[in-house]
Protein backbone atom coordinates (compact mmCIF):
# COMPACT_ATOMS: atom_id res chain seq x y z
CA UNK A 1 0.00 0.00 0.00
CA UNK A 2 1.25 3.29 -0.35
CA UNK A 3 0.36 5.67 2.19
CA UNK A 4 1.06 9.35 2.71
CA UNK A 5 0.66 11.08 6.09
CA UNK A 6 0.30 15.05 6.18
CA UNK A 7 0.56 17.04 9.32
CA UNK A 8 1.50 20.62 10.29
CA UNK A 9 4.58 20.17 12.12
CA UNK A 10 6.70 17.77 13.86
CA UNK A 11 7.48 19.09 17.25
CA UNK A 12 7.43 17.01 20.34
CA UNK A 13 3.62 16.62 20.57
CA UNK A 14 0.89 13.63 21.45
CA UNK A 15 -0.54 13.76 17.51
CA UNK A 16 2.93 13.97 16.25
CA UNK A 17 4.45 10.79 18.30
CA UNK A 18 0.82 8.57 16.74
CA UNK A 19 1.75 9.75 13.38
CA UNK A 20 5.45 8.86 13.80
CA UNK A 21 5.13 5.37 14.86
CA UNK A 22 1.91 5.26 12.66
CA UNK A 23 4.42 5.75 10.03
CA UNK A 24 7.18 3.20 11.32
CA UNK A 25 4.89 0.91 11.93
CA UNK A 26 3.53 0.90 8.30
CA UNK A 27 7.11 0.56 6.92
CA UNK A 28 8.49 -2.14 9.37
CA UNK A 29 5.33 -4.26 9.87
CA UNK A 30 3.38 -3.81 6.70
CA UNK A 31 5.63 -3.20 4.17
CA UNK A 32 4.50 -0.26 3.14
CA UNK A 33 5.40 2.80 0.90
CA UNK A 34 5.30 5.67 3.17
CA UNK A 35 5.99 9.39 3.24
CA UNK A 36 5.38 12.12 5.95
CA UNK A 37 4.79 15.73 4.82
CA UNK A 38 4.93 18.72 7.34
CA UNK A 39 6.09 21.57 7.82
CA UNK A 40 9.11 22.98 9.44
CA UNK A 41 9.09 22.34 13.42
CA UNK A 42 9.38 25.94 14.67
CA UNK A 43 9.66 27.18 17.92
CA UNK A 44 10.72 25.56 20.98
CA UNK A 45 8.49 22.36 21.47
CA UNK A 46 11.61 20.67 19.81
CA UNK A 47 10.97 18.10 16.81
CA UNK A 48 10.59 14.99 16.08
CA UNK A 49 11.99 15.19 12.53
CA UNK A 50 15.92 13.61 14.00
CA UNK A 51 13.64 10.38 14.90
CA UNK A 52 11.83 10.06 11.56
CA UNK A 53 15.28 10.21 9.61
CA UNK A 54 16.85 8.13 11.85
CA UNK A 55 13.94 5.68 11.33
CA UNK A 56 14.24 6.07 7.35
CA UNK A 57 10.44 7.90 7.20
CA UNK A 58 10.45 9.24 4.33
CA UNK A 59 9.92 13.36 5.32
CA UNK A 60 9.01 16.34 2.51
CA UNK A 61 9.28 19.39 4.46
CA UNK A 62 6.75 21.75 2.72
CA UNK A 63 8.75 25.31 3.96
CA UNK A 64 5.19 27.74 4.24
CA UNK A 65 3.41 24.98 5.85
CA UNK A 66 2.62 26.69 9.39
CA UNK A 67 -0.08 26.54 12.25
CA UNK A 68 -1.15 30.09 12.03
CA UNK A 69 -3.76 31.38 9.39
CA UNK A 70 -1.61 33.26 6.53
CA UNK A 71 -3.34 32.92 2.95
CA UNK A 72 0.00 33.31 0.76
CA UNK A 73 1.62 30.51 2.36
CA UNK A 74 -1.26 28.71 2.99
CA UNK A 75 -2.15 28.98 -0.90
CA UNK A 76 1.85 27.95 -1.32
CA UNK A 77 1.34 25.08 0.80
CA UNK A 78 -1.68 23.78 -0.71
CA UNK A 79 0.32 23.54 -4.10
CA UNK A 80 3.32 22.12 -2.73
CA UNK A 81 1.46 19.38 -0.90
CA UNK A 82 -0.85 18.71 -4.25
CA UNK A 83 2.58 18.35 -6.14
CA UNK A 84 3.94 15.68 -3.60
CA UNK A 85 0.66 13.55 -3.86
CA UNK A 86 0.24 13.60 -7.45
CA UNK A 87 3.88 12.93 -7.26
CA UNK A 88 3.60 9.80 -5.36
CA UNK A 89 0.29 8.97 -5.90
CA UNK A 90 -1.07 6.82 -2.30
CA UNK A 91 -3.90 4.74 -1.76
CA UNK A 92 -4.20 6.75 0.97
CA UNK A 93 -3.51 9.84 2.64
CA UNK A 94 -4.30 10.32 6.37
CA UNK A 95 -4.15 13.87 7.61
CA UNK A 96 -3.46 15.23 10.76
CA UNK A 97 -4.10 18.18 12.92
CA UNK A 98 -6.18 21.78 11.75
CA UNK A 99 -4.06 23.35 8.94
CA UNK A 100 -2.74 20.13 7.34
CA UNK A 101 -6.26 18.58 7.70
CA UNK A 102 -7.94 21.12 5.66
CA UNK A 103 -5.37 21.52 3.08
CA UNK A 104 -4.09 17.72 3.01
CA UNK A 105 -7.80 16.76 2.46
CA UNK A 106 -8.61 19.29 -0.16
CA UNK A 107 -4.97 18.36 -2.10
CA UNK A 108 -6.12 14.74 -1.71
CA UNK A 109 -9.08 15.34 -3.55
CA UNK A 110 -7.85 17.65 -6.04
CA UNK A 111 -5.34 14.56 -7.41
CA UNK A 112 -8.39 11.77 -7.00
CA UNK A 113 -6.82 9.81 -4.20
CA UNK A 114 -8.94 6.79 -3.67
CA UNK A 115 -8.82 7.01 0.12
CA UNK A 116 -8.79 10.10 2.45
CA UNK A 117 -8.98 9.97 6.31
CA UNK A 118 -8.49 12.29 8.99
CA UNK A 119 -7.46 12.25 12.49
CA UNK A 120 -9.36 14.46 14.80
CA UNK A 121 -6.45 14.66 18.08
CA UNK A 122 -8.54 17.91 19.32
CA UNK A 123 -11.14 20.00 17.79
CA UNK A 124 -9.54 23.40 16.52
CA UNK A 125 -13.00 24.80 17.55
CA UNK A 126 -13.28 25.13 21.29
CA UNK A 127 -14.86 27.62 24.29
CA UNK A 128 -12.25 29.94 24.55
CA UNK A 129 -12.07 31.25 21.40
CA UNK A 130 -14.10 34.56 20.56
CA UNK A 131 -17.44 33.47 18.71
CA UNK A 132 -16.32 34.31 15.23
CA UNK A 133 -13.27 32.39 14.69
CA UNK A 134 -14.89 29.29 16.49
CA UNK A 135 -17.55 29.94 13.81
CA UNK A 136 -15.09 29.78 10.99
CA UNK A 137 -13.50 27.04 12.44
CA UNK A 138 -16.32 24.98 12.53
CA UNK A 139 -17.64 25.70 8.58
CA UNK A 140 -13.89 24.72 7.79
CA UNK A 141 -14.16 21.58 9.79
CA UNK A 142 -17.78 20.86 8.01
CA UNK A 143 -16.02 21.33 4.55
CA UNK A 144 -13.07 19.51 5.01
CA UNK A 145 -15.56 16.81 6.26
CA UNK A 146 -16.72 16.77 2.71
CA UNK A 147 -13.27 15.90 1.74
CA UNK A 148 -12.67 11.97 3.47
CA UNK A 149 -14.14 9.48 3.49
CA UNK A 150 -13.18 8.85 7.41
CA UNK A 151 -12.50 10.46 10.44
CA UNK A 152 -10.55 8.67 13.51
CA UNK A 153 -11.29 10.21 16.91
CA UNK A 154 -8.62 9.94 19.44
CA UNK A 155 -11.55 9.38 21.89
CA UNK A 156 -15.38 8.81 22.36
CA UNK A 157 -15.54 12.28 23.18
CA UNK A 158 -14.33 13.95 20.14
CA UNK A 159 -16.75 12.52 18.06
CA UNK A 160 -19.71 13.49 20.42
CA UNK A 161 -18.11 16.66 20.36
CA UNK A 162 -17.75 16.78 16.62
CA UNK A 163 -21.34 15.49 16.01
CA UNK A 164 -23.04 17.90 18.41
CA UNK A 165 -20.97 20.68 16.03
CA UNK A 166 -22.40 19.28 13.13
CA UNK A 167 -19.11 18.96 11.31
CA UNK A 168 -20.04 15.19 10.41
CA UNK A 169 -22.50 12.63 10.50
CA UNK A 170 -21.99 9.89 13.36
CA UNK A 171 -21.56 7.12 10.52
CA UNK A 172 -18.44 8.97 9.32
CA UNK A 173 -16.31 8.35 12.73
CA UNK A 174 -14.33 5.54 14.20
CA UNK A 175 -12.29 5.54 17.27
CA UNK A 176 -8.32 4.03 17.66
CA UNK A 177 -6.96 5.53 20.98
CA UNK A 178 -3.79 7.28 20.54
CA UNK A 179 -0.70 4.20 20.67
CA UNK A 180 2.69 5.00 22.20
CA UNK A 181 5.57 2.59 23.43
CA UNK A 182 4.63 1.49 26.22
CA UNK A 183 7.50 -0.96 27.34
CA UNK A 184 9.44 1.88 28.61
CA UNK A 185 6.61 3.40 31.09
CA UNK A 186 6.25 -0.44 32.15
CA UNK A 187 9.63 -0.58 33.51
CA UNK A 188 10.40 3.00 34.17
CA UNK A 189 10.22 2.08 37.86
CA UNK A 190 13.82 0.82 37.76
CA UNK A 191 14.69 4.42 36.95
CA UNK A 192 13.10 6.36 39.81
CA UNK A 193 15.84 6.46 42.55
CA UNK A 194 18.06 7.96 39.77
CA UNK A 195 15.83 10.38 38.57
CA UNK A 196 14.79 11.62 41.86
CA UNK A 197 18.57 11.85 43.12
CA UNK A 198 19.01 13.91 39.97
CA UNK A 199 16.14 16.23 40.36
CA UNK A 200 17.22 16.41 44.21
CA UNK A 201 14.16 14.74 45.88
CA UNK A 202 14.12 13.69 48.82
CA UNK A 203 12.94 10.11 50.03
CA UNK A 204 10.20 11.90 52.24
CA UNK A 205 9.29 14.32 49.04
CA UNK A 206 6.14 13.87 47.29
CA UNK A 207 6.39 14.92 43.90
CA UNK A 208 3.46 15.72 41.56
CA UNK A 209 4.41 16.04 37.99
CA UNK A 210 3.10 17.82 35.42
CA UNK A 211 3.74 17.16 31.83
CA UNK A 212 2.29 19.58 28.73
CA UNK A 213 3.90 22.36 27.04
CA UNK A 214 3.82 25.69 28.89
CA UNK A 215 1.13 26.87 26.81
CA UNK A 216 -1.67 28.64 26.66
CA UNK A 217 -5.19 26.59 27.94
CA UNK A 218 -2.60 23.78 29.70
CA UNK A 219 -3.66 24.63 33.21
CA UNK A 220 -0.26 25.66 35.17
CA UNK A 221 -1.79 28.53 36.50
CA UNK A 222 -4.61 26.16 38.36
CA UNK A 223 -1.46 23.87 39.48
CA UNK A 224 0.17 27.26 40.97
CA UNK A 225 -3.09 27.97 42.65
CA UNK A 226 -3.72 24.50 44.03
CA UNK A 227 0.08 24.36 44.75
CA UNK A 228 0.45 27.64 47.39
CA UNK A 229 -2.63 25.71 49.03
CA UNK A 230 -1.03 22.02 49.28
CA UNK A 231 2.31 22.93 50.68
CA UNK A 232 0.90 24.62 53.23
CA UNK A 233 -0.62 21.73 54.98
CA UNK A 234 2.37 19.04 53.39
CA UNK A 235 5.61 20.73 53.61
CA UNK A 236 7.52 17.73 51.79
CA UNK A 237 5.30 18.02 48.50
CA UNK A 238 6.62 18.92 45.43
CA UNK A 239 5.53 20.29 42.03
CA UNK A 240 7.35 19.04 38.49
CA UNK A 241 6.76 20.77 35.40
CA UNK A 242 8.00 19.10 32.48
CA UNK A 243 7.84 21.05 29.20
CA UNK A 244 8.76 24.19 27.29
CA UNK A 245 7.41 27.00 25.85
CA UNK A 246 6.60 30.34 25.11
CA UNK A 247 4.94 30.62 28.79
CA UNK A 248 8.38 30.03 30.27
CA UNK A 249 9.42 33.17 32.24
CA UNK A 250 5.73 34.53 33.09
CA UNK A 251 5.37 30.53 34.90
CA UNK A 252 8.71 31.35 36.56
CA UNK A 253 7.67 34.69 37.91
CA UNK A 254 4.49 33.05 39.20
CA UNK A 255 6.28 30.85 41.24
CA UNK A 256 8.47 33.41 42.58
CA UNK A 257 5.56 35.74 43.74
CA UNK A 258 3.36 32.93 45.06
CA UNK A 259 6.46 31.94 47.24
CA UNK A 260 6.90 28.73 45.84
CA UNK A 261 10.43 28.36 44.19
CA UNK A 262 11.34 25.65 47.10
CA UNK A 263 8.23 23.29 45.58
CA UNK A 264 8.53 23.86 42.10
CA UNK A 265 11.38 22.67 39.53
CA UNK A 266 10.95 23.22 35.95
CA UNK A 267 12.75 20.46 33.79
CA UNK A 268 12.65 22.53 30.14
CA UNK A 269 11.94 20.36 27.06
CA UNK A 270 11.69 16.74 27.64
CA UNK A 271 12.53 14.62 24.53
CA UNK A 272 9.75 11.38 24.53
CA UNK A 273 12.64 8.90 25.99
CA UNK A 274 13.28 10.92 29.31
CA UNK A 275 9.39 11.10 29.70
CA UNK A 276 8.98 6.96 31.78
CA UNK A 277 11.70 8.16 34.31
CA UNK A 278 10.69 11.07 34.92
CA UNK A 279 7.04 9.74 35.47
CA UNK A 280 8.73 7.47 37.67
CA UNK A 281 10.15 10.44 39.59
CA UNK A 282 6.90 11.59 40.48
CA UNK A 283 4.09 9.98 42.78
CA UNK A 284 0.76 11.82 41.46
CA UNK A 285 0.20 13.15 37.79
CA UNK A 286 -1.67 16.21 37.02
CA UNK A 287 -3.67 17.06 34.20
CA UNK A 288 -5.33 20.77 34.58
CA UNK A 289 -5.23 21.49 30.53
CA UNK A 290 -8.46 23.07 29.39
CA UNK A 291 -8.79 21.17 25.82
CA UNK A 292 -7.38 18.17 24.74
CA UNK A 293 -8.27 14.77 22.52
CA UNK A 294 -7.21 12.71 24.82
CA UNK A 295 -4.06 13.96 26.51
CA UNK A 296 -0.78 11.59 25.68
CA UNK A 297 -0.05 11.84 29.27
CA UNK A 298 -3.00 10.57 30.95
CA UNK A 299 -2.68 6.02 29.98
CA UNK A 300 1.30 7.00 30.24
CA UNK A 301 1.35 8.10 33.66
CA UNK A 302 -1.24 5.26 34.48
CA UNK A 303 0.94 2.85 32.62
CA UNK A 304 3.85 3.81 34.35
CA UNK A 305 1.75 3.21 37.82
CA UNK A 306 0.99 6.83 38.44
CA UNK A 307 -2.57 8.07 39.74
CA UNK A 308 -4.24 10.95 37.95
CA UNK A 309 -5.84 13.95 39.50
CA UNK A 310 -7.76 15.53 35.86
CA UNK A 311 -9.85 18.52 34.49
CA UNK A 312 -13.16 16.46 33.35
CA UNK A 313 -12.19 17.95 29.76
CA UNK A 314 -12.65 15.97 26.23
CA UNK A 315 -11.69 12.82 26.49
CA UNK A 316 -10.12 12.23 29.85
CA UNK A 317 -12.97 10.83 31.29
CA UNK A 318 -12.05 7.51 29.61
CA UNK A 319 -8.88 6.85 31.18
CA UNK A 320 -8.98 8.75 34.60
CA UNK A 321 -11.90 6.87 35.96
CA UNK A 322 -12.91 7.99 39.45
CA UNK A 323 -12.20 5.99 42.18
CA UNK A 324 -10.12 3.23 40.24
CA UNK A 325 -7.38 5.09 38.16
CA UNK A 326 -7.86 8.81 39.31
CA UNK A 327 -9.59 11.63 40.41
CA UNK A 328 -11.75 13.84 37.38
CA UNK A 329 -12.44 17.39 38.72
CA UNK A 330 -14.54 20.40 36.83
CA UNK A 331 -12.43 22.58 34.93
CA UNK A 332 -10.80 25.23 36.61
CA UNK A 333 -11.51 24.27 39.67
CA UNK A 334 -8.76 24.55 42.41
CA UNK A 335 -10.28 23.11 45.77
CA UNK A 336 -10.95 20.10 44.51
CA UNK A 337 -7.52 20.00 42.88
CA UNK A 338 -6.07 20.56 46.19
CA UNK A 339 -7.86 17.93 48.45
CA UNK A 340 -7.46 15.28 45.73
CA UNK A 341 -4.00 15.85 45.95
CA UNK A 342 -3.95 16.23 49.75
CA UNK A 343 -5.72 12.89 49.88
CA UNK A 344 -2.96 11.20 47.44
CA UNK A 345 -0.41 12.57 49.85
CA UNK A 346 -1.89 11.36 53.08
CA UNK A 347 -2.41 7.95 51.32
CA UNK A 348 0.26 6.27 49.48
CA UNK A 349 -1.42 2.97 49.58
CA UNK A 350 -4.29 4.73 47.29
CA UNK A 351 -1.87 6.10 44.90
CA UNK A 352 -0.21 2.43 44.81
CA UNK A 353 -3.78 0.66 44.16
CA UNK A 354 -5.12 3.30 41.76
CA UNK A 355 -1.90 3.62 39.79
CA UNK A 356 -1.97 -0.60 39.66
CA UNK A 357 -5.44 -0.57 38.39
CA UNK A 358 -4.34 2.07 35.66
CA UNK A 359 -1.61 0.04 34.45
CA UNK A 360 -3.80 -3.01 34.25
CA UNK A 361 -7.09 -1.35 31.88
CA UNK A 362 -4.73 0.39 29.64
CA UNK A 363 -0.88 -0.90 29.04
CA UNK A 364 -2.44 -3.29 25.75
CA UNK A 365 -4.81 -0.85 24.66
CA UNK A 366 -2.31 1.70 24.21
CA UNK A 367 0.54 -0.19 22.67
CA UNK A 368 1.11 1.31 19.09
CA UNK A 369 1.13 -1.76 17.39
CA UNK A 370 -2.54 -2.18 18.33
CA UNK A 371 -3.18 1.41 16.80
CA UNK A 372 -1.16 1.29 13.39
CA UNK A 373 -2.77 -2.21 12.89
CA UNK A 374 -6.52 -1.08 13.38
CA UNK A 375 -5.17 2.19 10.99
CA UNK A 376 -4.61 -0.55 8.50
CA UNK A 377 -7.33 -2.59 8.59
CA UNK A 378 -9.42 0.86 8.24
CA UNK A 379 -7.57 1.79 4.79
CA UNK A 380 -8.22 -1.58 3.77
CA UNK A 381 -11.81 -1.64 4.57
CA UNK A 382 -11.87 1.74 2.85
CA UNK A 383 -10.36 0.60 -0.80
CA UNK A 384 -12.05 -2.44 -0.49
CA UNK A 385 -15.12 -0.48 -0.82
CA UNK A 386 -14.14 1.87 -3.35
CA UNK A 387 -13.28 -0.95 -5.39
CA UNK A 388 -16.54 -2.39 -5.43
Amino acid sequence: MRIAHVITRMILGGAQENTLLTCEDLIRDFGDDVVLITGPPLGPEGSLLERAKANRVPVVVVSALRREIHPLRDGISYRAIKHELRSFQPDVVHTHSGKAGLLGRMAATAVNVPAIVHTVHGAPFHPYQGRGARGVFRWLERFAATRCDLLVSVANAMTELMVAAQVAPRGKFVTVYSGMEVEPFLAAGSLREEVRARWGYKPCDVVIGKIARLFRLKGHEYVLQAAERVVVRHPHARFLFVGDGILDAPLHEQVHRRGLDPFVKFTGLAPPEDIPGLLAATDIVVHASLREGLARVLPQALIAGRPVVSYDIDGAGEIVLAGETGYLLPPKSIQPMVDAIGELIERPELRDRLGSEGRRRFTEQFRHESMTLRLRELYEELLAAKRV
